[in-house]
């Protein structure tokens, strides 16, 4: 059996620690995720999915516990070294694109790439592919503000997953859209995923798509159960 691409073990989150306020958001949350597999993270709002992804995606430090990817253990190395493990192994994809408005769909691919030290040509050709995977390779040259919520969205995938990263980490990806474009959105997003063979963490509150998943885990009380 293969080893797992990403492991959290026991991870505890606590923000304003010691303070009046202070709140407890994690109380040992684990998980292992195997290559290829797709798991859906359901929680209501306001439980930590954000949090837990954040520490997962090297985003945030956890108080305790121990963060692996890809079999190296992340906690307590540089903020250069988690950057660079962050830059090669993790795609993230948010609710809302957060896509470069000054660039084209293109652009926006492209430009990761270039920062992990991709050749110009090789990193277009790779865009290019991926905008032909999502279908809106006739929409590489506009920029954010001319595509749709659903196109604008599909862009992100692709970027997310440029640099051919080994896990995905999107949080409620496809929230902000509505029913009918949230599930050809989805569908577009997990083909991508199968496609490339990556896994992938998904946080939704839609237990229609979480049912689409390998299995669901859901955030309890700070901690991660089956089911």
């Amino acid at each position: 059996m293969s080893d797992p691409v990403l492991v959290l073990d026991g991870i505890e989150k606590t923000y304003n620690r010691g303070k009046p306020g202070e709140v407890r958001v994690l109380r040992g949350a684990s998980l292992s995720l195997s290559p290829g597999e797709v798991v859906a993270l359901v929680a209501p709002s306001g439980a930590g999915k954000s949090t837990l992804l954040h520490i997962a995606g090297l985003l945030d430090t956890a108080d305790t516990g121990h963060v692996a990817i890809c079999g190296t253990e992340v906690m307590g190395l540089s903020d250069r070294r988690r950057t660079d493990i962050r830059r090669q192994q993790v795609g993230f994809v948010y609710q809302f694109h957060h896509l470069l408005p000054e660039f084209t769909a293109m652009e926006n691919i492209v430009l990761p790439q270039l920062a992990n030290g991709i050749s110009g040509r090789k990193a277009k050709k790779r865009a290019k592919e991926l905008l032909e995977s999502v279908g809106v390779a006739e929409r590489a040259k506009h920029r954010p503000s001319a595509l749709s919520g659903g196109e604008q969205q599909r862009v992100a995938f692709c970027r997310a997953l440029a640099n051919e990263p080994a896990v995905l980490l999107a949080d409620e990806p496809t929230g902000n859209l509505d029913p009918a474009t949230s599930d050809r959105v989805f569908e577009a997003l997990m083909a991508l995923v199968r496609g490339t063979g990556l896994s992938a963490l998904i946080a939704t509150h839609n237990l229609d798509l979480a049912k689409r998943m390998d299995r669901t885990l859901r955030l309890e009380e700070g901690r991660l159960v089956e089911g």
